[in-house]
């Protein structure tokens, strides 16, 4: 960027503006480190009508600009391309809590508060904000909103969509369209809220949001159960909602090869069972019943799955030391994989029903098709969301495990397809999965997806390459 675009670019608005390459670097790399671009400039605006000036002064010029907010995607759909022509605009300085209404159970922040900042903020309210993901401590709301964030409450409070009454956003032109209402209901219209979260920054810049708070539980239990196949696991699902109703808070599944990982690199872990199973699940009861009858109902509810033979065994934790310890199996699967090496990861979505069935057959089919591979599953099982995920098997190279992925991905993704599922259920397409996805949409979709693209922002600007093939 030359000087006097330089001088015009910071005159435009407050805040910092980065040049150099080595301050820009952290910025143009990916949380995997599997992406890499170039950048005219790195801004990080000070306010929402700061970014509205940045947009207004790209827009003139023609200049792309990629948001970003914590940068923690696992999609690349947040660092720019290596054209260099773009502009990062970075939201983390948009850390205001703007209002709590305790009456109305709402909260309105600015888009670069991080997710834990937020639940912090609901909790010294008195008040909860569920939506949960191991990256809560860096993620920014701005960016879940963007891709439509899920997370381990997904089955009882809905994904970031779910959570959100009303945004602010910055429009390609640099207009800022102020819609943070928070109301439940509103039929004036298109609904812009919904069009705007999960467009991963293609559509608009959000810059603020209304949320939804909700009562923090009196009492929280989980139990870790050994089941022998994921067929169990989704008929302990039934019937675990029959019996527990909205008190069931999160449903997730593990392999046996995820906790072995887990136990080899996060000192201090173990699976509270004596004799290993194939397959585990974690349940959280929590709600406004007291310790005492969480625990019974708890309780209640494993006696009646062993006495169905759905479970074969189960620790049930009785302190908040122990509830931790549980999750903590769970939490730390996605860091020990990582440790292990090179991974081809696939973040997939299915009905319930149709789970079993496809772990068995493409578990068959990956390992008919290649012996340098182990499967690492798990997930949101509550509401369809499988990390199926592969690790390279013992001897592999790295190098000839990840020449597999072509073909992992086609194999895995040609099956959720065949079954009505989505390739993509919590992470967004980025420029991981932005070709694939054209394989499995139609074009009648695609047509009004790109109707929708070029309507908001006609000269592509927003976050080009990313999400639309």
């Amino acid at each position: 960027m030359g000087t006097e675009l330089h001088t015009s670019l910071r005159a435009a608005f407050a805040g910092r503006l980065f040049t150099e390459a080595d301050e820009m670097a952290p910025f143009l790399t990916d949380w995997r480190g599997k992406w890499t671009g170039t950048a005219l400039a790195v801004v990080q605006p000070e306010s929402p009508q700061d970014v509205a000036s940045v947009m207004r002064w790209c827009h003139e010029r023609r200049i792309p600009v990629v948001p970003q907010g914590g940068n923690t995607g696992l999609s690349g759909g947040a660092t720019p391309d290596a054209s260099g022509r773009s502009v990062v605009l970075s939201l983390s300085r948009l850390q205001s809590v703007r209002s709590v209404d305790l009456q109305n159970n709402t909260i309105t922040v600015d888009a670069g508060v991080t997710l834990l900042a937020l639940q912090e903020a609901a909790q010294a309210q008195g008040r909860m904000f569920p939506l949960s993901l191991a990256a809560e401590g860096s993620c920014t709301i701005g960016g879940n909103l963007a891709s439509n964030a899920g997370g381990v409450q997904v089955l009882r409070y809905g994904n970031a969509r779910e959570l959100c009454l009303g945004l602010e956003v910055v429009t390609a032109e640099g207009g800022l369209w102020n819609g943070l209402r928070g109301l439940r209901k509103d039929n004036t219209g298109y609904d812009l809220r919904d069009l705007y979260i999960g467009s991963e920054g293609t559509l608009g810049i959000i810059t603020g949001a209304t949320l939804k708070l909700f009562p923090q539980p009196r009492s929280q239990v989980v139990a870790c159960v050994a089941v022998p196949a994921p067929g169990e696991a989704v008929e302990l699902l039934t019937f675990a909602q029959a019996r527990l109703g909205a008190a069931l808070t999160a449903f997730e599944l593990m392999s046996d090869t995820c906790l072995q990982l887990v136990e080899k690199h996060v000192p201090g872990s173990r699976i509270p069972f004596g004799e290993r199973s194939p397959w585990y699940v974690l349940m959280e009861l929590s709600g406004e019943l007291d310790d005492a009858q969480a625990t019974s109902s708890m309780e209640s509810l494993l006696e009646a799955a062993f006495e169905q033979s759905l479970i074969t065994d189960a620790a049930l934790s009785s302190s908040l030391s122990q509830l931790q310890a549980l999750w903590a199996l769970r939490e730390n699967i996605s860091e020990a994989q990582g440790a292990e090496g090179k991974t081809i990861k696939h973040d997939i979505s299915l009905p319930a029903s149709r789970i079993a069935e496809f772990i068995e057959s493409t578990d068959t089919a990956i390992r008919a098709q290649s012996d340098m591979v182990r499967l690492v599953v798990f997930g949101h099982l509550g509401d369809g969301n499988l990390h199926y995920n592969l690790s390279p098997a013992e001897g592999a190279s790295p190098a000839e495990f990840l020449a597999l992925e072509p073909a992992m991905n086609r194999l895995v993704h040609d099956a959720v397809h065949a079954r009505g599922g989505s390739i993509s259920a919590e992470h967004g397409l980025g420029v991981l999965r932005r070709d694939e996805s054209a394989r499995y949409k139609s074009p009648v979709e695609l047509d009004l997806m790109r109707r929708i693209k070029a309507a908001l922002d006609p000269h592509g600007l927003l976050n080009p390459g990313k999400l639309l093939p």
